[in-house]
């Protein structure tokens, strides 16, 4: 008889007595995970990482003693694993949350709040603990995040092509961005989808894309209230305006929009420009928003027009409308298996066709760009006599 499959094993750390009792009956439900432990603070959780050697770690951020945040950045420097912050669902906590994943973090789950119920939130909970397992963990090198924030621009007119933008102070530890170009095509525009490991893919990404490209419209698996944070965050380092989409919103050139937590995003075609639609409706593999939303919807009104890519994370969410997007046309790609945090996403994409190349993450923000090029050449080039 073959043996059983290992359980996952996971520690939980928080000081609150019933946040960690919540957290292990939560995981108690699924037969693929045990949980092995509970620390009050990180000198107890030290101990039981010694001792217990755990696969995953939940982590408060709150805490006495020593608050989370230092705890994770010596667990990245010194035993790094998988860690999934759990996190107030504050602006502060927010902000800190995106800290943590900058640090090195798998996931961010918000807390439970004063109803003491998990709700729909042991599912979500689960699910990422199963993607923190498989998780591609890496020793961290930590750089301050970018001091100086841009001066506010003013919001263009409705349909009118955001405003230019002051350069971003110099980013610590990444490449320059790639020199701008000018996109005077309203019919292109970029599409990226990503989970597990996508926040840092993303600003790796978009922090090298140049000023001038059409506009982008991203989903990632983030939890409510997190979304708009994350945005904001990336405003402040990219050459383009960047923040969470609104119902209603148009997409123009210089514009990157960011599906907000809990909502599907969908773009539309209105003459010759394109509107985003937020709303609400049931999950698609077990996400909201749904990477496979968004690009369906834009299959079917940019078809050709469109340079989209799958990033890193679990599970399948995008494939199948990545698929439809290259019937359609557009130019399409997927993050490889050695950048990828969890290769699964893109792994679905690449063996059912839908991904017309895979390329590593440093590599991802000059094809976007040449890929845009090159529709724009294809398009303004006369036929031959």
């Amino acid at each position: 008889m073959p043996p059983l499959p290992r359980k996952i094993r996971v520690l939980v750390v928080d000081d609150s007595a019933v946040v960690r009792k919540l957290v292990t009956d939560a995981l108690a439900s699924d037969p693929e995970i045990e949980v092995i432990g509970t620390a009050i603070d990180p000198y107890v959780a030290r101990d039981k990482i010694k001792s217990l050697e755990p696969d995953v770690i939940t982590l408060d951020i709150e805490m006495p003693r020593m608050d989370g945040l230092t705890f994770l950045r010596l667990i990245m420097e010194h035993r790094p694993m998988p860690v999934i912050i759990m996190s107030s669902l504050t602006q502060r906590g927010s902000q800190t949350a995106l800290e943590a994943l900058r640090i090195g973090a798998v996931d961010v789950l918000g807390k439970p709040g004063d109803s003491y119920s998990f709700g729909n939130l042991g599912p979500q909970l689960i699910e990422k603990i199963k993607a923190a397992a498989i998780a591609k963990i890496r020793r961290q090198r930590f750089a301050s995040p970018p001091s100086a924030t841009p001066p506010p621009v003013p919001p263009p007119l409705a349909g009118e092509p955001a405003r230019p933008r002051p350069a971003p102070a110099p980013l610590p530890n990444r490449p320059p961005p790639l020199p701008a170009i000018e996109c005077r095509d309203n019919r292109s525009i970029i599409l990226l989808g990503s989970s597990t490991g996508g926040t840092e893919a993303l600003t790796d990404i978009l922090t090298q894309l140049p000023a001038g490209l059409p506009p982008i419209a991203i989903v990632q698996h983030i939890p409510a209230h997190f979304s708009r944070a994350f945005a904001e965050r990336l405003n402040k380092m990219c050459q383009f305006e960047m923040r969470e989409a609104q119902d209603g919103d148009w997409l123009t050139p210089g514009l990157a929009l960011l599906a907000p937590g809990n909502f599907h995003m969908m773009i539309q075609r209105v003459g010759d420009r394109y509107r985003v639609r937020v709303a609400d409706g049931p999950m698609v593999w077990h996400q909201r928003p749904a990477v496979d939303i968004l690009f369906k919807s834009a299959a079917e009104c940019a078809g050709p027009h469109a340079v989209a890519g799958i990033l890193t994370g679990m599970g399948k969410d995008g494939a199948e409308g990545l698929l439809k997007l290259r019937e359609k046309g557009a130019i399409t790609f997927s993050q490889d298996e050695a950048t990828s945090v969890v290769y699964g996403m893109p792994r679905v994409a690449w063996e059912i066709g839908a991904s017309q190349r895979q390329l590593p993450l440093d590599k991802v923000a000059e094809f976007i760009v040449r890929a845009i090029a090159s529709q724009h050449a294809l398009r303004t080039t006369p036929p031959p006599a």
